[in-house]
């Protein structure tokens, strides 16, 4: 789980930059201009996230089993994704209900996603992968949220046009990777058999 483990550093400290180099993210943005910045942080990520993908599919061929769960928490896997691809939508679709109440809807996705996935699967390399997601989204939420209160920030809402959109946009891209996406990329069905 080499792999797995060194991508994991890789890409969640590079987002965790404002959490544990904060200074050093300062002077490098006013160093090397926020473009630099940009591309260095997303080359840095993409590394990363080879990383976890060859690592993750590695960890796959040889699993250890730390636990086996029952059938139906796959069920109840699917329900909080239904609502993870939701905050995921918020994110992205300005002025809405959901990102004025909560602010990092990204993060409270990511968290669903990755408790979610640690109900349904019981590895060593889930474990690895899906708890440390959580605890990360769990720790910045937690900094974003004090910022945000220190700072006075707020996020507007434009009305009910933009919560449907939302909905409509994370209900449809939760359907298409449930349905299709999720075994073409992943390559497992989180569908039950019939």
């Amino acid at each position: 789980m080499g792999f797995l483990t060194a991508g994991l550093l890789i890409f969640l400290g590079v987002h965790s930059s404002r959490i544990f180099f904060a200074d050093l993210k300062r002077k490098m943005v006013a160093g090397f201009g926020p473009l630099a910045w940009k591309g260095l942080y997303a080359t840095v990520s993409a590394i990363g996230l080879v990383l976890i993908v060859i690592g993750y599919g590695e960890a796959r061929m040889s699993p250890v089993w730390l636990w086996y769960p029952p059938m139906w928490m796959n069920h109840v896997t699917m329900l909080l994704m239904l609502f993870s691809f939701i905050f995921l939508a918020a994110t992205y679709i300005p002025g809405n209900r959901l990102k004025a109440k909560v602010g990092h809807p990204m993060l409270i996705a990511v968290k669903l996603w990755a408790f979610a996935h640690l109900l349904s699967n019981p590895t060593t390399a889930d474990l690895l992968l899906f708890g440390l997601f959580l605890v990360w989204a769990v720790s910045l939420f937690r900094l974003s949220r004090r910022e945000d209160r220190e700072a006075g920030t707020s996020y507007p809402s434009a009305g009910i046009v933009r919560d449907l959109a939302v909905l409509v946009v994370g209900v449809g891209a939760y359907g298409a990777f449930a349905m299709y996406l999720h075994k073409v990329l992943i390559g497992v069905s989180p569908l039950p058999v019939v």
